[in-house]
């Protein structure tokens, strides 16, 4: 059993390319299972805890795409965030996502230590994306729930040249308002374990 995303409408976006790779559908997940069974173009191993150098190198150890690991910028930010960006990239990642709270001071101390792209969470259109941008950040993250498309639309009227990576929802009609408005990649949340063996053991009884 897999997840398939290659079919999927999130193949109609124009993807991102990034160290040679075009990137069009990233799972949103740290289940280590479900990403060695799913087919998306990345992993974002975002996550609610602490950044631990031990969760990006299982994370990385069975992916087979690159991943884009979270290193902080919330409550976990300063020396530590830049220490987990160096730490993310010896590790072997693809790039790293702050989160929104992030002070563009930060973005600008991780861009000057890493070569790996730097991605900044957008949640809210009060978010000043103009600093993050001029502090180097290479790609934005927009997650804002169902305004999501409406973010994305702002944005790329602000900012049309910047790759943008969006939440598309679990529908196939929210995935492409979100590509209508702009987004260069769609992140997918796929059932957790838990649903997926929910189904399977009603079957089996």
């Amino acid at each position: 059993m897999n997840f398939d995303l290659s079919t999927d409408c999130i193949s109609e976006c124009s993807g991102i390319r990034i160290f040679g790779r075009t990137i069009k559908s990233f799972v949103f997940s740290t289940d280590v299972a479900t990403i060695a069974s799913v087919n998306a173009d990345a992993v974002i191993a975002v996550y609610p805890f602490t950044p631990q150098p031990r969760i990006v190198r299982a994370v990385i150890s069975v992916a087979d795409m690159p991943v884009f690991c979270g290193v902080g910028g919330g409550f976990t930010s300063g020396a530590r965030s830049v220490a987990q960006a160096m730490e993310a990239e010896h590790c072997g990642a693809y790039g790293v996502v702050l989160n929104a709270p992030v002070s563009a001071d930060i973005l600008r101390d991780i861009k000057s230590h890493i070569d790996i792209p730097v991605v900044a969470t957008i949640v809210s259109a009060t978010q000043d994306t103009e600093a993050r941008i001029a502090a180097g950040v290479d790609i934005l993250n927009v997650s804002a729930a169902s305004e999501t498309p409406q973010l994305v639309a702002a944005l790329r009227a602000r900012h049309p040249e910047i790759p943008i990576i969006a939440t598309g929802g679990p529908k196939d009609e929210t995935i492409r308002k979100t590509i209508a408005a702009g987004a260069n990649a769609i992140t997918y949340t796929p059932p957790s374990p838990a649903i997926l063996f929910k189904e399977m053991m009603e079957k089996y009884r």
